[in-house]
């Protein structure tokens, strides 16, 4: 039995249908599903309960659950551009911080989302290890909030007897679609291409980027999933810790549009457009993640290259309006 938070959101439901294809029916599901279309990504995912994330702390309800062998707490509030700090510290720091002590509790491997987001404009770099991590500032709530955690879990004497924090940088892939304007830019650009020709990118605000230069750690949320699996499945406990979860490439932002008109057979069209001054003061011009410590653990684990990854998700998903699972 294995537990999933966040279980029909994006990086959630890709690894809950993952799990599937890994011969992993009996999976425990926990997430809001809210108003919106999230439901389609488990629509055909096999899973055994689905428990909303509300009740999971409920009297007697998560005591139930002692035949869990693994949990993977991809559940949060991601929104960079959330402002309610409170509903932060509840939802991505404190529902946490009590799934954290239960699986130690239980002696439960936990692998959890954290963000390339604690990193905020990367004047102290992109380097996963757990010595530079109180020098990060985060440049937007929901970046604080994971980087409150992470701080946390690195002060507990007692753990999990298995533990990875996940860094995850710019995840794009089926299953977002319900994210509104937190999706990936392919996942909007297809569908600027298919109804106005063209896509708007933001002009750079900054010495040194040209408009459409801004740069990026681009990572196929399929790889994402994969190497997720692969640590937890190669089980090296003495390895827990925080890891990045990019792909150590930076792309521009025109880079992956291009890719994605080529993907569509379409001829490339671009404007560009000024960046609403709300989010200047926090926006990223560069990301790129240090992955040292990862391919130290799985030496052997290829991210697809991005236009690989481009294709595939604009040919087999978007193409096809159907997700990871269907």
């Amino acid at each position: 039995m294995i537990l999933v938070t966040g279980a029909a959101g994006f990086i959630g439901s890709v690894l809950a249908a993952e799990l599937n294809r890994l011969g992993f029916d009996d999976l425990i599901l926990v997430d809001r599903l809210g108003s919106d279309e999230r439901w389609k990504n488990i629509r055909s995912v096999k899973f055994s309960e689905f428990i909303h994330a509300d009740d999971l702390f409920e009297a007697g309800v998560i005591e139930d659950l002692s035949e869990v062998k693994a949990i993977f707490h991809m559940g949060a509030c991601s929104s960079t551009t959330e402002t309610n700090v409170d509903y932060l510290m509840s939802n991505n720091v404190e529902f946490s911080k009590a799934l954290f002590q239960w699986a130690t509790q239980a002696q439960i491997p936990f692998l959890y989302a954290s963000s390339a987001a604690t990193y905020g404009n990367g004047e102290n770099g992109y380097n996963d290890s757990h010595e530079d991590i109180d020098q990060l500032r985060p440049l937007n709530p929901y970046g604080w909030s994971k980087q409150v955690f992470d701080q946390w879990v690195l002060k507990q004497e007692q753990c999990p007897p298995l533990w990875y924090g996940l860094k995850f940088f710019n995840v794009f892939g089926p299953n977002e679609s319900h994210k509104e304007d937190m999706r990936s830019l392919v996942n909007k650009a297809f569908h600027q291409i298919n109804e106005n020709g063209k896509v708007k990118l933001f002009k750079s605000h900054k010495d040194g980027f040209k408009d459409g230069e801004q740069l990026r750690d681009f990572v196929y949320v399929v790889d994402v999933v994969k190497a997720m699996l692969e640590m937890w499945q190669l089980g090296e406990q003495d390895k827990n810790g925080l890891y990045n979860m990019g792909t150590g490439i930076e792309r521009s932002f025109k880079d992956l549009v291009l890719a994605t008109f080529k993907a569509m057979g379409k001829e490339s069209s671009i404007e560009y457009i000024d960046m609403p001054i709300s989010i200047r003061n926090q926006y990223q011009y560069f990301t790129k993640a240090n992955m040292a410590k990862f391919m130290e653990l799985l030496p052997s684990f290829k991210f697809t290259a991005l236009e690989d990854a481009v294709l595939d998700y604009v040919r087999s998903y978007l193409n096809k309006d159907v997700s990871y699972s269907d």
